[in-house]
Parts: C-alpha cells; structure tokens; sequence
C-alpha cells in the first residue's frame, strides 16, 4: 500500500464508504489508496490516455473528461467529497472549477503547492528567477501551471466566496508544518464546503 502524508492526512477527512470523484486523478493511485484504507467508491476523472490505462491497471473506475469543460454530466450532490490534488494551479477556470466541485459533492477537497514558500521567496528575491523545486519541478516555459499562489491568496479565495474551511493541512517532505505555514510550508491541502451543502449536511456555514 502507498503510504504518503499527503494521502493519510486527506483520507483522515473522509468518512468511511464515501462516495469520492477524484478530478485529475492521474494514475489513480490516491482513489486506489482511499478504497483500501476508507472503503470509498466513486470515480476518477482523467483526460490524459496513458493515465487512463494506468488508472483500469490499477483497478479504479475512470471517466475520460476534460474538466475545462466542466462537469455538466454529473448531477448535482452525486458525491460525498470531490477531490482535486495538485491540479488546481493548473487550471484555466479556477472558479468555474472549483464551483462545479461544490455542485457535484457535498464537500471538496484541494492540495496545491505553496508559491509562498520561503525558498520560492528567495529564488525570486536573490536570483530573480522563477523557482525550481520539488513541488514546482518545471521550468518556466514548459510549466502546466498557470496560476501560482500562495496559501494566503487561496484563504482569501474562499473568504470572497464563503466557502468554509473544515480543515487545513501544510506539509514540508511529508512533515506537517503547524507553524507560519505559509512561509514554511510547500504542500496545501483543505477540505471545504459551501453554505447549501452545510446545511444539507446539518451543519451550519
């Protein structure tokens, strides 16, 4: 089994038997670790042909869409969560996207990489480059990702929108970091609603 800290900490978010829609699922590697340890089901969705077959070799049930062109197929709350794991920046309707996720699930669950992390600061700052790294490993003309942002600019993404925050993960090499995480972090995760689905959910927003 596959064992990632990224993985564990967003499988500790989903109730046990969900029904999760994984978006950009890649391989399917996450889907396949949620069905083992959380016996989810659901489906992954994935445009890329190789990650598709990966995805069926994995035994985890896919859908070729391409999520530009958003989910209208799905119907609404089809879904307990809906995730989207580092693919957020690399999407051209942020906010189209990330509505869909809230209309299609009662909960959604995102991880980006931090652009405010301090060795990205400083690559700027000192050599006045864009940053190279672990979670940002492309070069600035062959990069997927189109929006970079920082921790802080995705908090007040959802302030504007009134999404509520649930829960909130940083990590660094797999360590999580509780402290200054916008400086010293690298990875996000969140889990997120909107106020309809808090109250579907007998919650409140």
């Amino acid at each position: 089994m596959i064992t990632r800290a990224d993985f564990a900490a967003i499988a500790s978010w989903i109730p046990e038997g969900a029904r999760v829609l994984d978006l950009g699922c890649g391989d399917g590697s996450l889907l396949a670790y949620l069905g083992e340890t959380r016996g989810v089901s659901g489906y992954g969705i994935e445009n890329d042909e190789r990650a598709i077959l990966r995805c069926i070799e994995n035994g985890v049930n896919v859908l070729q869409v391409n999520l530009e062109s958003g989910m209208a197929e799905i119907a609404d709350q089809s879904f307990d969560i809906v995730i989207l794991s580092q693919t957020l920046q690399a999407m051209k309707r942020t906010e189209a996207v990330v509505a869909d996720m809230l209309r299609v699930g009662r909960e959604a669950i995102v991880t980006f990489p931090n652009f405010g992390y301090w060795k990205h600061r400083t690559q700027i700052a000192l050599g006045g480059r864009m940053p190279v790294s672990d979670d940002l490993p492309y070069q600035w003309y062959n990069t997927p990702n189109i929006h970079l942002f920082t921790i802080a600019d995705f908090e007040a993404f959802c302030a504007a929108r009134h999404y509520q925050v649930l829960n909130r993960s940083v990590f660094t090499g797999g360590v999580e970091q509780k402290l200054l995480p916008n400086l010293l972090g690298t990875l996000a995760l969140y889990r997120f609603t909107n106020a309809a689905n808090a109250i579907r959910s007998g919650g409140t927003a």
